[in-house]
């Protein structure tokens, strides 16, 4: 059986893990025959990268938000389809030659023309096209008559009256915007103003004389009808109440009182005297048109007279009834009213838009226009192409191989910017919906979380952004730090959480004593606050004995101070012999191995941190983060040390050399110190272990035991409290 030959791909060790290199145009030709065990992504977000957005759209064939390797695929066989050349798309160039199509593909081939119809359009004549060319569909289908979007503008009318109709559609209607980006209308429209105009002529027709009591002015009294309609049935009703018993009178009639309460202007107080009865109620049933009439409603009730009943000085229920029905069939035709959207048109323009019978010439050109669809969207294509051959190779950098992220003159996509912060800064910023400690903790990174905002831009956004040098000794959350974007905007930054690890090896080393020495200085403050409570406390009570004059003040009592001093003295005859001891245990240790124990005593302490952080900083994998981001990866992306320290920078501040004469003999000074001091320390560790030290009395040398030490000590502490003690008195 044959073997099946594969493609020959070239492997490299990238980020520490094995990777495809793509460095072909012909890598790009065969992604598709790449093993999908190899790829290093194999989903990403279309959101929160540093890329043309367009492109990932682009690239995104289904819209779902995330690119994944069969998208990746199905791009580069189209794209490496239509060229001919696939060597060109490494060069991330903005411009493609027209000879770069590749014309034996069908596809190509259609592109190639369509090309050469917006340079056309432009009217450039060269022989390549750029991505800025492609770029505006407005300027490339300006003054087209048609450009295969099934919208017609008046530009695609072929004389005066038909493309004035255009535009009286687009009025009445409502537009689209053509490719040209000039308004038009579309079969819909069409269709939509042509049936509004056939039912608002009906309905027009249909109003006859009968449907107007009132003639021309039947709107006009209708309107002062429905006016006063409610307050003339509430007069009504008020006097069929005083009918039915005539001790109601007093109280459904007009309120001397509440008028009496009006404080001020009355002629302000309109909406108060307009809630009294329209007109004094009777049980006579009569409404008066012209006397007796609530100043607040006079006129409204005159305008309604004047209208529909000029002759009458007064109504009945009934007449007023009446009148109500008699503008029954008059709403009936309002109620149904069709065509609205073209009454402003007039009804003469209407009818005369009807008998014109343009409707099939308008929808041909429509059809005209629809039937370059297929040569517009090749136009748009192209757009496509150029930005698909500018950028589609880093994209595959990013997410094949991510390249990028370990070139240290690139930047990867998914880093956001640069967080500046206790004196360093670092660029693994990566925005994020919000904390996920659980899943970035794998990573084996430091990694600070940070709400970024930024008003003068009205933008917030969480990132996490990757510490891998330096120490963490001041940083906290609630910390304030400056966020710059990738265009160089500025964002305040606050720290909302942190997933500790180590930074380095230098910082684990000392992390065992930066702990015990926190722990002592947490100590020692905790006892200094509670000894200054107590003496404060001592001595206001001390303070008020002796103001008020209840107690004298204690005398000296010099037994006391000889206690304090013998304290002392035994304190030091102790510390005296645990040095001794020491020095007896450390008999005939040289000054060399007396060195050597130092470093295996350090090596025990900081030892086990050191390995830890070790084998963590060797396992330091930006995949899990960018995983709590939205990422499918797929191989170990390693951030050891040496690469770590280019992603985060520290400060280095030059060597300083004072000016100011007295600054210098400062600093002199202070040099001279600490070289004597050192001297004074190496000197006495070399007489120390040659047997020639000796400490104001107390036995150092190494001849003399322990227990002589010790002796001595407690002889010195018990003559110094004899001689200190007081005599008693007989």
């Amino acid at each position: 059986m044959k073997k099946t030959e594969t493609y020959p791909w070239k492997f490299a060790s990238v980020g520490g893990t094995v990777r495809v290199k793509i460095e072909s145009g012909e890598d790009i030709r065969h992604l598709g025959e790449l093993d999908r065990k190899m790829w290093t992504v194999l989903s990403c977000p279309t959101t929160g990268l540093e890329f043309d957005t367009e492109t990932l759209r682009l690239i995104d064939r289904d819209g779902d938000g995330k690119i994944r390797v069969d998208e990746v695929i199905a791009t580069a066989q189209w794209l490496t389809s239509v060229i001919n050349d696939a060597e060109l798309l490494l060069k991330g160039s903005d411009e493609l030659p027209l000879s770069a199509f590749n014309t034996a593909d069908e596809n190509g081939a259609r592109l190639l023309a369509s090309a050469r119809q917006i340079l056309l359009n432009l009217g450039i004549e060269k022989d390549s096209i750029s991505l800025a060319e492609t770029a505006d569909n407005t300027k490339i289908f300006a003054g087209t008559r048609f450009n295969g979007d099934g919208i017609i503008t008046p530009a695609s009318a072929d004389d005066e009256a038909l493309a004035a109709l255009i535009g009286q559609i687009a009025g009445a209607v409502g537009s689209a915007t053509d490719r040209s980006g000039v308004e038009g209308i579309d079969t819909d429209r069409i269709e939509a103003f042509y049936t509004a105009s056939a039912d608002y002529a009906a309905w027009q027709d249909a109003g006859t004389a009968d449907v107007f009591p009132y003639g021309d002015k039947t709107a006009d009294a209708l309107a002062a009808v429905e006016a006063i309609r409610e307050k003339v049935a509430d007069y009504f009703m008020r006097c069929k109440l005083i009918a039915f018993d005539g001790d109601t009178a007093g109280v459904i009639g007009i309120s001397v009182d509440k008028i009496g309460s009006i404080t001020g202007n009355l002629a302000a107080a309109t909406g108060q005297i307009g809630e009294e009865p329209l007109a004094r109620p009777s049980k006579d049933l009569v409404l008066p048109l012209k006397e007796g009439i609530n100043p607040a409603w006079k006129e409204a009730v005159e305008a309604a007279a004047s209208l529909v009943a000029p002759d009458k000085d007064a109504l009945t229920e009934e007449e007023w009834n009446g009148i109500v029905a008699r503008f029954a069939p008059y709403t009936a035709w309002i109620d149904a009213k069709k065509g609205g959207a073209v009454e402003p048109l007039g009804l003469d323009t209407v009818k005369a838009i009807l008998a014109a019978a343009q409707k099939d010439v308008l929808l041909e050109l429509v059809a005209q226009d629809k039937a370059l669809e297929a040569e517009a969207l090749s136009i748009e294509e192209v757009g496509k192409v150029l930005r698909l051959y500018k950028n589609f190779y880093r994209f595959l950098n990013n997410y094949v191989v991510l390249a990028d992220f370990y070139d240290p003159g690139r930047k990867a996509i998914f880093q956001a910017g640069r967080l500046f912060i206790d004196q360093r800064s670092t660029d693994l910023c990566i925005k994020v919906a919000g904390p996920n400690a659980d899943i970035a903790s794998l990573s084996g990174m430091y990694i600070l979380y940070c709400t970024c905002t930024s008003e003068k831009l009205g933008a917030s956004f969480n990132i996490a952004a990757v510490l891998t040098d330096g120490d963490t000794d001041g940083l906290r959350v609630g910390k304030n730090a400056v966020f710059y974007d990738r265009a160089g905007n500025d964002y305040s930054a606050v720290i909302t959480g942190i997933v500790d690890n180590p930074l380095s090896l230098r910082q684990a080393f000392w992390s065992p004593y930066k702990k015990v020495s926190r722990m002592i200085n947490d100590k020692i403050d905790k006892n200094a606050a509670e000894k200054n409570e107590k003496s404060m406390a001592g001595l206001t009570s001390a303070t008020d004995t002796a103001t008020d004059g209840k107690a004298p003040a204690a005398p000296f009592d010099i037994a006391k101070y000889a206690g304090i001093f013998a304290a002392i003295s035994m304190g030091v005859g102790l510390l005296g012999a645990a040095l001794a001891g020491i020095a007896a245990a450390l008999k005939g240790i040289t000054f060399w191995q007396f060195l050597l124990i130092i470093a295996v005593i350090m090596l025990l302490i900081s030892g086990p941190s050191v390995f830890i952080a070790w084998r963590k900083l060797r396992k330091r994998d930006l995949g899990p983060v960018l995983n709590a981001n939205g990422w499918a990866i797929n191989a170990s992306s390693y951030v050891r040390t040496k690469f770590g320290k280019t992603l985060t920078s520290l400060v280095s501040y030059p060597k300083l050399t004072a000016v100011d004469p007295a600054a210098r003999k400062k600093v002199a000074w202070r040099r001279f110190w600490w070289c004597l001091t050192g001297a004074v320390v190496i000197a006495a560790g070399v007489l120390f272990f040659t047997d020639n030290l000796t400490c104001i009395g107390l036995p150092f040398h190494k001849e003399q035991p322990a227990e002589e030490v010790i002796e001595t000590a407690e002889e010195a502490v018990e003559t110094a409290a004899e001689e200190t003690a007081p005599e008693t008195v007989e």
